[in-house]
Formats: structure tokens, C-alpha cells, sequence
């Protein structure tokens, strides 16, 4: 067989990552090849493959629901905004330019159908199915025209359509109905039906309105899948995470974050638990790093914005940025940058990862990223960066801390270090730690090694668990994913949906999109 399916939704953050995800470890634990896909992708929140292609870190994590290498044509398309106006465009794997939303959207977009079809079909040629995901709604009617990523790829590929709709944000059986409602007849054609994500109370109560919908629209509902706290995978979009009040937005988003924050909280195996502050800068890229320190029983990880919430943290985190230059003028307006220097001074633990990593040194030199020429760093680490045209893109790996690390590196500036201690490709003084190395917490021995390190300085009684295992963790998250889809959807008839297509004869639902 070569099947396929489109899991779109209703809204951005309906749940189509997670469902896909879902889906995807459900159909290999029925011994069917599968792979995900996802036609274009705006996030800050990327990954390297092992040939060195940079693509989204949900498709990389719906490919090991899948228990397949991610490859460059599961997320041919990545959009990484730089701002509100623009962004850098990665076509398979590597960077190609900047656009604005307008030049993309005006015929850019369009031009790359041809390549995202190819993908597409190269993957379905190897694989017995193919569950890609959507972005935002189908039913953005005025970027229909050069839709690459929702019903313009169903069309062109005939695939069924799965719409996933959030009941826990209100308003599901209107937001079911318009977005069928909007679709021109030819795109309605592909729309098989619904699920419903996130319901909470008792089944029986939402089923007359299941009825209702069903009679309204001609199409079935596939499932209703339950809330449940916790369940996610690496986040899409880093700008989800704004940097004012971080904290109280980010629950319930965050991969093994949300999954920690939300559950009990796990006793140290020590005396004391171990704070960490992460800072809400602006363009934050790949936060995921610090999800590995917040799966640590023990660890507290928040997000912060104000310079005295620094000050019981025992570990403060500089994540990656997508806007190195505009990060570290965001943190000197707010007084952070002042509190980062007298902090590495006063020997209390810092991180700098990425773009964290370039702040925490004495110069930058950018003329590709803010095109701000020389800006002088927080002057804490000897190292002096200059940001060149071709992106660094790699899956290092070594040892530190007497442990073995991988990580992957994914930054424009190129650093030159001359002091202190090397520490992976990056350098320490005292307790400040800079790396580019994206992903290496999530190498236990290492992390473990870390912390000790930390609690050591911070002088806490804190004893990292001997038997936490990131990897273990992430494995039993999309199990979970997967045990929703089998225990509360249809799956045979989903099954057959990915087998045979859209049933014939789905009614037309008025009016339909605009000419």
C-alpha cells in the first residue's frame, strides 16, 4: 500500500503535532512503515539530521514515533522568523534567503509546490503511509491561492483529510462546521471528518452534538480523545513563547517540560531541589534544551523576564536565539544583562547556549543577522563572534565532564575563543559555561555530571536521580500519544481513511470559499 493522511485543524496549536505523532507510533506498533511530514513549517524550534539538513524538531520527533532517522524531506519547507516582517527560508535542509511574508506569499510559495510534491512522493514510494501534518487551518481563505502546506498539497496529492479541533478552547462544533464551510467544493471533497482533542468530562454528554454535526455536515467524527496533562512533543513554534510573563504561558506546551510542570512534583533524591531561570529573550530558538534539566526529579525550571528573579536561582540559562544582537539589547532595557555580569562575577552558575553562548562574550560582529556591524557582548566569556553568510549545521559529539555528549549545532556565528577552559566547542570561566551545542543535556551521564557541577557551586544539597533517562522519558511520551489514538479513535475506520481515501459523495456545506 502507499496511504496517506492530512491531519489539519482548526486553529494553530489544535493539536495537529501531537495527533501526528499519534498516529505515527500507533500504525508502527501495527508493523506498518510510516512517516510523517510536514510541508512547510514556521518554527524556531529546529533540528539537525544526521546528513546535516536543519529541519523542524516536531517532524524530528514524529519521525521517531515512527522509529525512523529524520531526513531533510519530512520537512522540505522551514520558515524561521526573524522578526514580525520576515524570515529565513531553509529549503531541504539549508538556508536560502530571507523573505518578507509578502514575498513569500506573493508567488515564492507557490514555486515550491513542485519540490514539496516531489517529497511527498518520494517518501510514499518507501513507505507504506504518510501522515502529514497541516499548518494553522485549511481555512485561511486569503492564502489559499498559494497553499503549499493544507488543502493545496491534499489536492494535488489526494490526500484525506483528518480535522482536529481543541473542545478544551470552547467553541469546536462552529469551528468544525466554518472550516468545512470555507473550503471551495473541490477541497471539501478531501475533508473525511473530525477529532476531537482535549475533552474532559464524560463522552456520552458531547455525542448528541457529534450527532448534530455529523447531520450538518455529512462527515463522521474519528474519535474524542481525552485531556490529559503532560502529553506533548517538542514544541513547533518558539515564538509561542513570549518574552513577557513566559512562565504562565508556556503550561501545558512544552514537550517533557509541560509534562513535568503539570504532574507531581518530583521529590530530589537529595536534601534540596535545584532552581533554574531561563530567560524569555526574545526569538528564543530551541528551548527544548532545558526540557532535560526540568525531567530531572528535583530540577524547577521557569521562564523569567525581570532581573530579580535571578536572584535564588542556582542556574540561569541563556537559551538560543534566532536575533542574537536584538536578544541582548532586550536584556540590558530590562536590567538583566547587569545581573548576568555580577552573577558570572560572584562565581554563581550561568549557561549560555547558541545565541546565549555569543551574548555572554566580549564582541559580535553580524552583518548577516541584524546587519548591526560591531555590538559588544556582556564581556563575560573570551570569545569574540563573527557571523558568516553559511550556516553552521552539525551533530557533534565528544566527551566532557569525564562523560560522553552529542548535541547538534545550528548558528551563523563562527567564534573565536582565546581563553579560558574548553568546555564541548564553546569555553568556561569559573561557573560560566558557553556552548553551541544545542541538545547535549539530554545526554544523562553528562547531565548528571552538569548539575553536580552546578549544586556543587550553588552550594545546594541537591543529588541528580542515578536512573533518569531523557531518551526513556521521550519513548514513553509518544507512547502515550499512541495509546490515546488506539484506546479513543476509530481506528479501523482510520485505518481505512489512510488506505483508500476520502469516502465518495461528501456533501457540499454553503457557501463555500470566496471566488
Amino acid at each position: 500500500m502507499s496511504g496517506g493522511l492530512l491531519v489539519a485543524g482548526t486553529t494553530s496549536d489544535a493539536g495537529k503535532s501531537v495527533v501526528t505523532a499519534g498516529i505515527c507510533r500507533w500504525l508502527v506498533r501495527q508493523g506498518v512503515e510510516v512517516a510523517p511530514f510536514k510541508a512547510q513549517n514556521m518554527s524556531l524550534n529546529s533540528f539537525v539530521t544526521r546528513e546535516g539538513a536543519e529541519i523542524g524538531r516536531a517532524q524530528a520527533m514524529q519521525a521517531q514515533a515512527c522509529r525512523i532517522e529524520p531526513t531533510a524531506l519530512m520537512n522540505p519547507v522551514l520558515l524561521k522568523p526573524g522578526g514580525e516582517q520576515s524570515s529565513q527560508v531553509v529549503l531541504l535542509g539549508k538556508p536560502v534567503g530571507e523573505l518578507s511574508a509578502r514575498g513569500y506569499h506573493g508567488g515564492r510559495q507557490q514555486r515550491l509546490l513542485g519540490t514539496v510534491l516531489d517529497c511527498l512522493a518520494e517518501l510514499r514510494g518507501t513507505y507504506d503511509a504518510v501522515i502529514c501534518e497541516g499548518a494553522g487551518s485549511p481555512a485561511e481563505i486569503n492564502l489559499r491561492r498559494t497553499d503549499i502546506v493544507n488543502m493545496g498539497i491534499a489536492r494535488n496529492a489526494r490526500l484525506p483529510v483528518l480535522v482536529v479541533g481543541d473542545i478544551d478552547r470552547g467553541g469546536v462544533f462552529a469551528s468544525f462546521f466554518g472550516t468545512v464551510a470555507l473550503l471551495s467544493p473541490e477541497d471539501q471533497e478531501l475533508v473525511a471528518g473530525f477529532l476531537v482533542n482535549k475533552f474532559r468530562g464524560d463522552v456520552s454528554l458531547l455525542e448528541p452534538g457529534l450527532d448534530m454535526l455529523r447531520d450538518l455536515t455529512g462527515r463522521r467524527t474519528y474519535g474524542v480523545l481525552p485531556f490529559r496533562h503532560g502529553l506533548g512533543i517538542d514544541e513547533e513554534d518558539g515564538m509561542g513563547v513570549p518574552p513577557a510573563r513566559a512562565e504562565s504561558r508556556v503550561r501545558g506546551r512544552m514537550s517533557l517540560r509541560g509534562a513535568v510542570r503539570e504532574s507531581e512534583v518530583t521529590a530530589p533524591v537529595g536534601e534540596d531541589v535545584l532552581r533554574v531561570a531561563v530567560c524569555a529573550i526574545p526569538l528564543m530558538s530551541n528551548f527544548t534544551d532545558v526540557d532535560a534539566l526540568a525531567a530531572e526529579p528535583g530540577v524547577v525550571v521557569r521562564f523569567v523576564d525581570r532581573p530579580e528573579e535571578l536572584a535564588d536561582a542556582d542556574l540561569v540559562v541563556i537559551p538560543g536565539t534566532r536575533g542574537t544582537v536584538r536578544a541582548l539589547e532586550w536584556l540590558r532595557e530590562r536590567g538583566l544583562a547587569d545581573a548576568l555580569v555580577r552573577r558570572a562575577a560572584e562565581g554563581r552558575p550561568i549557561l549560555g547556549v547558541c545565541g546565549g553562548f555569543q551574548i555572554l562574550g566580549e564582541h559580535i560582529e553580524d552583518e548577516v543577522e541584524s546587519r548591526r556591524g560591531h555590538v559588544d557582548g556582556l564581556g563575560v566569556l573570551p570569545v569574540r563572534v563573527r557571523f558568516a553568510r553559511e550556516k553552521t549545521l552539525t551533530r557533534p559529539a565528544g566527551e566532557a565532564l569525564g562523560e560522553p555528549v552529542e548535541g547538534y549545532e545550528i548558528h551563523h556565528g563562527v567564534a573565536d575563543i582565546t581563553g579560558g577552559t574548553p568546555f564541548l566547542d564553546g569555553c568556561r570561566v569559573g561557573q560560566t559555561w558557553g556552548t553551541h551545542w544545542h541538545g547535549s543535556l539530554e545526554s544523562d551521564g553528562f547531565r548528571r555530571a552538569f548539575l553536580r557541577e552546578v549544586a556543587a557551586a550553588a552550594g545546594r544539597r541537591f543529588v541528580p536521580a542515578p536512573d533518569t533517562s531523557f531518551a526513556a522519558l521521550r519513548e514513553e511520551q509518544l507512547d502515550r500519544l499512541g495509546d490515546l489514538i488506539e484506546q479513543h479513535a476509530d481506528t479501523d475506520a482510520l485505518w481505512r481513511l489512510i488506505e483508500s481515501g476520502a469516502p465518495q459523495g461528501l456533501p457540499f456545506i454553503p457557501p463555500g470559499a470566496p471566488a
